[in-house]
């Protein structure tokens, strides 16, 4: 045989031999995401779940004075924030990263991934250097929540917070980022699969089939309820009353600037701890957004959503109409005019830019499978020292920021090595 076709068969050889070992590490990984979880109930499942957290001595565990009231406040440190999907929480997440690393506080982090095995019901075992009895400030990551595991993570002063989203537009983001992942979805031929899937959702839609959740009330399966309850189950306003119950705040997706004049109050923080660029967000898609029809279906198909929905939207004005409208306006124009200022020092263009755009790996958003629709930001190049560190830390996105403050997520990084290798 000659030398060269010799030397083009050993590469094609050795070619094989990496392309497998990839494809068997990835068809590893996509059986970890795929077998059912074996807790799925909800039922402790952390064998030392009678070992609850055990603060430093001396440690602070007053509650917080809310509304800046005559007696002071604490700058609040000890937070939940239930990470639900697709209704700004990225952002959120940013902010929390930023007050924590400012102040020193201890993270619970998972373990390998960017999330709490998600969408298996969270565990205390699953956070990262776990230890019976370890006790954390704030807990973030996307996770299926289960009240009892992490309440038993944080002081009893901590402060459980979540966002929610209109179910209708909830559904439509999520139905574009993830419907590359949910197989139901491929079986779609229109060019606009989404009205497609609405016109007859029960003739695509398997409860069981893989990743089906993001699909139906994404909201509920978050929270940890069952997401194909019957609507008029009374156990849906049960669900509902117990997240009013166990929530100090819950923030709307729609009303985001709002909500964290909400937040900062309640926390008693500081303008400058909640100042955000909008992180993670969609280029405009083709296909038009929802209305009329569709919208009304969507909702529908989401009901146990929009219930959720409809009681904290009301409960939200409620808390508004107390704090002031007069002084939640002037907040809010406050918020902006800061946030405008910040854009002007630190963001390049002054605009989020499509991946292709952007210039430094570090601020590359994750992307969606098979489509690079999420849109990042360009770090100015002369930033004055004074804001050089909260420029990059409020335009750092999700996955770089978790590297940097130390979370191992070789899960991840595989995850994105044969996608980077594949081109996916």
């Amino acid at each position: 045989m000659p030398p060269t076709l010799q030397k083009k068969r050993w590469e094609s050889m050795a070619k094989g031999l990496v392309l497998g070992a990839l494809f068997t590490s990835f068809l590893l990984l996509l059986y970890s995401y795929a077998v059912p979880p074996l807790h799925t109930g909800l039922t402790s499942t952390t064998p030392e779940a009678i070992a609850p957290c055990s603060p430093v001595p001396g440690e602070s565990e007053g509650v917080t004075l809310a509304n800046g009231s005559s007696g002071g406040c604490q700058p609040q440190r000890n937070i939940v924030f239930m990470k639900t999907h697709k209704t700004a929480s990225s952002t959120l997440l940013n902010i929390l990263f930023r007050f924590g690393q400012k102040h020193g506080l201890k993270f619970a982090f998972p373990n390998g991934r960017n999330d709490f095995d998600y969408p298996a019901f969270f565990t205390r075992s699953l956070v990262q250097d776990y230890r019976p009895g370890a006790c954390f400030n704030i807990i973030c990551n996307h996770m299926r929540f289960h009240y009892e595991e992490v309440r038993g993570l944080v002081p009893p002063n901590a402060t459980f917070i979540t966002v929610l989203r209109d179910p209708a537009r909830l559904f439509e983001s999520s139905f574009h980022y993830f419907g590359p992942v949910v197989p139901l979805t491929w079986k779609l031929s229109s060019s606009d699969k989404l009205a497609e899937f609405l016109q007859d959702p029960d003739r695509y839609y398997d409860p069981n089939g893989y990743n089906a959740h993001y699909l139906r009330n994404l909201l509920f399966f978050d929270l940890g309820y069952d997401s194909g309850l019957d609507p008029g189950s009374p156990r849906v306003q049960e669900h509902i009353l117990e997240v009013e119950r166990r929530f100090h705040l819950v923030l709307l997706q729609e009303y985001f600037d709002e909500s964290l004049v909400l937040l900062k109050d309640l926390l008693c923080w500081e303008l400058e701890d909640v100042l955000y660029f909008k992180l993670n967000a969609r280029r405009d898609s083709p296909v038009p957004r929802l209305s009329g029809d569709l919208y009304r279906r969507a909702t529908a198909w989401n009901m146990l959503d929009a219930r959720l929905y409809h009681h904290f939207n009301a409960s939200f004005w409620r808390k508004v109409e107390a704090f002031g409208q007069e002084r939640m306006a002037e907040e809010v124009a406050a918020l902006r005019r800061a946030n405008e200022r910040m854009r002007r020092i630190c963001i390049d263009g002054g605009r989020a830019v499509d991946a292709a755009a952007i210039q430094d790996s570090a601020m590359q958003p994750w992307q969606p499978l098979g489509s690079k629709s999420i849109l990042g930001y360009n770090l100015k190049k002369s930033i004055g020292q004074r804001h050089q560190q909260l420029c990059r830390r409020m335009l750092t996105p999700e996955i770089q920021y978790l590297m940097d403050l130390g979370v191992n997520l070789w899960v991840t990084k595989l995850w994105k090595f044969i996608r980077d290798f594949l081109r996916w």
